[in-house]
């Protein structure tokens, strides 16, 4: 079932081991961001259950009825039939054998207390859209995994403009989207947001709610992106046209929804052991799961962000956010943040289970990269290493240009030139 056209991702490896171990994978994440098409290169047989009526009908009736088939067998949209869930597990059960079942879906379906939790059973991979490395802008010369190690970042000058880097935040990571003019491929992820305020945040749990409010919640997100914002904040912020602001039991309430959706995806804190007695701030920073959406909101354009080099930096602290969570996901990493209550900041903390590595994000500049690589260093001496450990890696990632470690051992590295 595979496709001569398919690009390959990061997650594909991973995919291919959970098979080997799990009776089923779920893989999970945002609309369009190509889970349908990863699970096709290694399912044997497929039903598409958001086109496949009958499918769908037989579903609601008996679940079992549309799971034979030569494994591992796709179920794609599961969540339209929710019961599938419990018949999936039941099969593999009985079964007894690894690498049945692929379960794709684009939304968290509502808790239902009759589902088991799949544990033991279903083995759960996170997908998003396409990194910079995956979509053909980075040649991933820079290895995140050797540089977690301590490895050097060495990288040539790829010669790719700041254009071309906006074009990519606007584009976004969309596998449909990357061959489309630049000006049809923002259209498409604008049609997405409509989508999503519509018909998408009132199906994922049968609420029906404003699409108007909602469109005025995502803008509010997307003037925000990359920062620390609160609910109260953003409900604050959504009075739009004279409208009043939306209420936070609304605003919290819709960010759940968007959060099951795979909409955005926060970047909480990380809570190391220091040696000074400052506090920790705890406020998770608030992305989309791409940066085009917020984008998209804002109605930005290439040659505008341009012109408004503040933005750009936010998306494409947003977007780098994005790429090493893909990067560092086989090796179970996350990438959280730090802020303390003196205004040491690190704006992205790669944990993995035996080692960490610390980030500043920058467009460019050598004044930028030299205030990032001040800060890291400060922060790593405020860590209790005996604790927390040492970082694997202190690093300043850039928009462009040559990767090297610096002097003081800082890695600059040119996120056209960073990979898994």
């Amino acid at each position: 079932m595979a496709n001569r056209d398919y690009r390959t991702r990061v997650v594909d490896e991973e995919l291919g081991k959970r098979l080997t171990t799990s009776g089923a994978v779920l893989v999970e994440g945002p609309k369009a961001c190509g889970k349908t098409e990863t699970a096709r290169q290694q399912a044997a047989s497929e039903v598409l259950l958001d086109i496949d009526e009958g499918a769908r009908a037989a579903a609601s009736v008996d679940p079992s009825l549309i799971l034979d088939g030569a494994t591992p067998r796709l179920l794609d949209e599961w969540q339209l039939e929710p019961r599938i869930w419990n018949s999936v597990r039941r099969a593999v059960d009985e079964r007894g054998a690894p690498g049945q079942f692929i379960l794709a879906g684009s939304a968290v379906p509502a808790d239902d207390t009759a589902r088991h939790s799949g544990a033991g059973r279903v083995g759960r991979l996170r997908m998003r859209p396409m990194s910079l490395f995956e979509s053909g802008l980075s040649d991933g010369a820079v290895s995140l995994h050797e540089v977690m190690d301590g490895g050097a970042a060495r990288s040539t000058d790829r010669g790719i403009t700041l254009a071309d880097l906006n074009e990519a935040i606007v584009r976004g990571g969309w596998p449909a989207l990357q061959r489309l003019p630049i000006e049809a491929a923002a259209t498409g992820v604008t049609d997405y947001l409509e989508e999503v305020s519509r018909t998408d945040i009132s199906q994922v749990d049968g609420v029906r709610r404003d699409p108007a409010r909602v469109r005025r919640l995502i803008g509010s997100l997307a003037r925000n992106v990359a920062t620390y914002v609160s609910m109260a904040t953003l409900a604050a912020d959504s009075a739009d046209g004279g409208e009043d602001p939306l209420k936070q039991d609304t605003v919290s309430e819709y960010l759940s929804a968007l959060e099951r959706l795979f909409v955005i995806e926060d970047q909480p804190p990380w809570e190391p052991h220091l040696r000074s007695r400052s506090r920790l701030r705890r406020s998770p920073k608030r992305h989309f799961v791409d940066p085009s959406l917020a984008a998209a909101a804002l109605g930005a354009s290439p040659a505008g962000l341009l012109r408004d080099m503040n933005l750009l930096g936010f998306l494409f602290e947003s977007l780098v956010v994005r790429d090493l969570r893909i990067y560092s996901q086989p090796e179970r990493g996350e990438v959280r943040q730090f802020r303390d209550n003196k205004g040491l900041e690190v704006d992205a903390v790669v944990t993995c289970p035996d080692r960490w590595g610390a980030f500043e994000i920058k467009v460019g500049g050598e004044k930028a990269i030299d205030e990032g690589a001040r800060s890291l260093l400060k922060f790593a001496s405020e860590i209790d290493t005996r604790r927390s450990g040492a970082p694997g890696v202190l690093g300043v990632i850039v928009a462009g240009g040559y990767g090297y470690v610096r002097e003081d051992g800082v890695r600059v590295i040119p996120i056209t030139s960073l990979g898994p």
